[in-house]
């Protein structure tokens, strides 16, 4: 009796462990397969000026059996469900690697000596820069919150498990009295599936806002790379015009040197005066002076680039210097037209003004029913563990829908119809908005672009008169007609000259930046 007793111990926890692997082999089955993901854009549909008084009825039809082991199996037809209508494509952006933690060095990215190109460090910057990272994760938030959406097209499935074991002081078999104590063992599972059958859009609505909001994420992670870039590129041209006038200081301190040498040698001989002589030393000290000022100047423009890069840390390295006059041929219109199709900002503000449109379709779902349709079977079990044993088994399944009607729940949908509709009013405004920044944007950049070439050529021509000027000084001092000031003014204006054509290049070069920024091009 003991070995019956235990066999049919363990045909209670078979049968438990049964429903839960069921259990798991249904929801594997279930999301074994994704459905493809579709992009279109999704109409709003008409809006009403009268909405209806919401309620809330529930109306369940079940049909249940008991003492069956086996869901019979039957076909429910239901209202068609509405077709799933794709948004527009989203853009497609290649996403960085996630850094390790704390990792400033590059390493593997920049070995120390290599000469990086502008487009080698834009390449770095778009996989380093933490900003990049931020947006990237930000993409990935939106992308699981359509998956969120989706999951309401699934049916839910759970399953649920229990076993007791109660010591009772009578227990009673068939209106007999058969021991004064006796344990019982009881157990039951049950596996459920619910289903939303139809709910008039509420769920495709969801996934529009979704898709929309996934696709002004991708624009704004755009956005951001075009901003990374263009402070890559300011950063890039910063060091080339620091690298040049710290090259042009250390050529003045040589040329005041040799300034200094012909006035020792000009007193010695007592051709000249000792004033022309502390002129000189005083000359060169200030041109020592600049020097320094131009190097800790070209430290801090490798610090800002580093940092633009999202390397703060990094080894030494050396840059390409393309700092030259190219032309770029564009019109005002050409860029205008360029950038009300190219700009990622408006193409996000547009997704969201278009998720807001589905967002009144999904706040008017609020006033419509939904069905849904529920299925379960339920194995239970009772033990009486007394000799001779009392076992009972029961299965039951059921089967039913249930259609839930909003019949009135204090005007909340009526207010979300109102709040989406304002919604969608602001976003509209602001799109307006940036077209307006967008216009001024370009303008101002092509009108930079086109004073920073006009400057080029004026600023080259300075730089020729003033070597001219500076030779000419050089020649007069050192024929012994020259004075030390004439010397001194001379040097002065052909640095100025210099560094005022190194900055004319730079802000080409960065003007072309910021035209190409404006316009949404790279």
């Amino acid at each position: 009796m003991r070995r019956n007793h235990g066999l049919k111990k363990r045909r209670i926890a078979s049968g438990t462990a049964a429903i839960l692997v069921l259990t798991v082999v249904l929801i594997h089955l279930v999301y074994a397969e994704e459905p493809a993901q579709s992009n279109q854009n999704t109409t709003v549909p008409e809006q009403k000026t009268e909405e209806p008084i919401q309620s809330n009825q529930t109306t369940t039809i079940p049909e249940q059996r008991a003492g069956e082991s086996l869901l019979s199996n039957q076909t429910t037809t239901t209202p068609e469900q509405k077709t799933e209508e794709p948004v527009k494509p989203i853009l497609n952006t290649a996403m960085p690697a996630q850094p390790e933690k704390n990792d400033r060095t590059g390493e593997g990215l920049i070995t120390k000596g290599e000469t990086l190109t502008l487009s080698r460090c834009i390449e770095i910057a778009l996989k380093k820069n933490p900003t990049i990272v931020a947006a990237v994760n930000t993409v990935d938030v939106s992308r699981s919150r359509v998956g969120e959406a989706r999951a309401a097209y699934y049916p839910q499935i759970s399953a649920t498990g229990a076993y007791s074991r109660t010591k009772a002081s009578s227990v009673t078999s068939s209106g007999a009295l058969i021991g004064t104590t006796a344990r019982v063992n009881e157990y039951s599972g049950t596996v459920a599936l619910n289903q939303n059958i139809y709910d008039f859009g509420r769920t495709s609505s969801q996934v529009d806002v979704s898709k929309y909001n996934l696709e002004s994420s991708h624009s704004d992670l755009a956005t951001t790379e075009d901003t990374i870039i263009l402070n890559v590129k300011q950063a890039y041209y910063g060091v080339l015009q620091a690298r040049r006038n710290r090259d042009v200081a250390a050529d003045v301190i040589k040329q005041f040197q040799l300034h200094l040498d012909q006035a020792k040698g000009f007193y010695e001989v007592g051709t000249k005066a000792k004033i022309d002589l502390i002129k000189a030393e005083v000359d060169l000290s200030n041109a020592q002076l600049s020097l320094i000022n131009a190097e800790n100047a070209l430290k801090i423009a490798w610090v800002t680039l580093n940092n633009a890069i999202g390397i703060p840390d990094a080894p030494e390295y050396l840059i390409e210097d393309n700092l030259s006059f190219q032309p770029y041929p564009i019109t005002q219109e050409e860029a205008t037209a360029k950038a009300f199709e190219n700009r990622p900002d408006l193409k996000s503000i547009i997704a969201k003004r278009q998720a807001a449109e589905a967002n009144i379709s999904l706040q008017r779902s609020g006033y419509y029913p939904i069905l849904s349709g529920s299925a379960s079977y339920t194995k239970s079990g009772a033990e009486l563990d007394v000799e001779p044993s009392v076992t009972s088994n029961t299965n039951a399944w059921d089967v039913g829908v249930m259609l839930t009607f909003p019949l009135f729940n204090g005007f909340l949908t009526s207010h979300q119809v109102a709040e989406a509709k304002s919604s969608l009013y602001v976003l509209r405004a602001n799109e307006e908005s940036l077209r307006q920044q967008i216009i001024l944007d370009v303008r101002q950049a092509y009108l930079n672009l086109q004073a920073a070439e006009a400057s080029i050529s004026t600023a080259d021509l300075a730089v020729k008169q003033a070597k001219e000027n500076l030779d000419l000084a050089n020649g007069r001092y050192s024929a012994g007609v020259g004075s030390p000031i004439e010397v001194s003014d001379a040097f002065a204006t052909y640095v100025t000259a210099q560094a005022s054509y190194t900055s004319a290049l730079a802000n080409y070069k960065i003007s072309e930046a910021n035209i190409e920024k404006a316009m949404g091009a790279r």
